[in-house]
């Protein structure tokens, strides 16, 4: 616990913050109307990991990116690997891709074609393989799977299958890795998503065992649910794995962490640090999933590290000691101004003095325009096909 006025402690803290960030979010990407290009834009999965080095160049915290399969399929992970190595970031979170194909159209996992889950099925372990060659820790599954219509399927099944596909997956982790089960309250299915809310990942992965844990993606959730309420109820039970950190405003929004509700953002991370579960070793993987459609990729991804950054300083600046005495008093105005005493404060400068006591520039968005990598990118990557997520 970080006492208040220590902010030796803080920064320290700060200092030892990791955010991934996502391959995808640096390629084209777009709403179901329309993919909007971008110059400079990635053609590989090399030049994804490159711009995901730029970033942590910039801020220090950003030291692995998550791969999306097959988005970012190689013939040697082992090599592409070490060209991360060689640029200073490792590979993270492997994302599986059971959502793309036309087999799917009914449902991946829970398909009620047995040759459609063993497809399925076989691709989750494919992501494990990768893994291994890669030395990645994290499994990360979404599915899109339900049914749009009542009786179009049975949803007792459609779990009964959901769980064998899991356990067989489960099964094939090795001793260091686990596996991350996201949610999704709905689309594409409208009528009943297989894995809608926290409560069903959480079940699954207490069947499952202590390598399943959640993610929660924070635009995952029906409008004014309390996402710090699930992120503590999570945290006391041990199986918060991950964040997924973006912003909603109807639905989920991809927009950037931060962007629609940095209050939320703030409410989750203390949290997190109430936890004390700030610290990489304390297990939770926290990153980033977003979509910069019309936003340059690189500053945007900057930026969303900066805002969990602040909002992550904001919680650790909050008197613990008096709100604690505040809850136990029953003081309910003088507790809720602790915490808004934490959040009204500006930790800018905060953070400025965390870089450039690291060696980094105080501010990473100038710093990254003044550095000359987005012309240089848009020239050399001005030939070949710019990744997209195929929308």
């Amino acid at each position: 616990m970080i006492a208040v006025g220590d902010l030796t402690a803080v920064k320290q803290a700060l200092r030892a913050q990791r955010i991934e960030t996502p391959s995808w979010a640096y390629a084209n990407s777009g709403t179901r109307f329309k993919v909007f290009p971008q110059p400079g834009v990635p053609r590989t999965p090399e030049e994804k990991i490159a711009d995901a080095a730029v970033v942590h160049k910039f801020t220090g915290v950003a030291p692995s990116v998550a791969l999306h399969i097959p988005w970012d399929k190689v013939g040697d992970y082992g090599a592409l690997t070490a060209y991360a190595r060689d640029l200073g970031v490792e590979i993270g979170a492997i994302n599986t891709n059971v959502f793309q194909d036309e087999d799917y159209k009914l449902g991946s996992v829970t398909n009620p074609d047995p040759g459609i889950r063993r497809k399925a099925t076989d691709h989750l372990l494919e992501a494990i393989d990768i893994m291994d060659a890669t030395g990645s820790r994290d499994l990360k599954l979404w599915f899109s799977d339900g049914i749009n219509y009542p009786g179009q399927d049975d949803i007792r099944d459609r779990q009964d299958r959901l769980a064998a596909a899991l356990r067989e997956t489960y099964e094939r982790l090795g001793d260091h890795q686990r596996m991350l089960l996201e949610y999704k309250l709905f689309e594409p299915a409208f009528y009943a998503t297989d894995v809608p809310d926290w409560g069903t990942s959480y079940a699954h992965c207490i069947e499952l065992g202590e390598r399943a844990t959640v993610c929660i993606d924070t635009g995952h959730h029906a409008p004014g649910t309390n996402i710090e309420f699930i992120v503590a109820f999570l945290l006391r039970a041990g199986k918060l794995g991950a964040f997924d950190f973006n912003s909603r405003f109807y639905a989920d929004d991809d927009l950037m962490v931060g962007a629609a509700d940095p209050f939320q953002l703030f409410r989750i991370m203390y949290e997190i640090v109430r936890a004390d579960a700030l610290d990489p070793a304390y297990g939770i993987a926290f990153m980033l999933d977003q979509c910069h459609n019309i936003e340059a990729k690189i500053p945007a991804i900057i930026r969303s590290v900066m805002n969990v950054q602040e909002a992550t300083a904001k919680a650790l600046l909050v008197d613990r000691s008096a709100l604690r005495a505040a809850q136990q008093a029953g003081d309910v105005l003088a507790a809720n101004a602790v915490l808004m005493d934490a959040y009204n404060t500006d930790v800018r400068p905060l953070l400025a003095e965390v870089r450039a006591d690291a060696g980094l520039d105080p501010d990473p968005i100038a710093a990254y325009h003044r550095s000359g990598y987005q012309e240089k990118i848009v020239a050399e990557r001005a030939g070949g096909t710019q990744a997209g997520w195929g929308a």
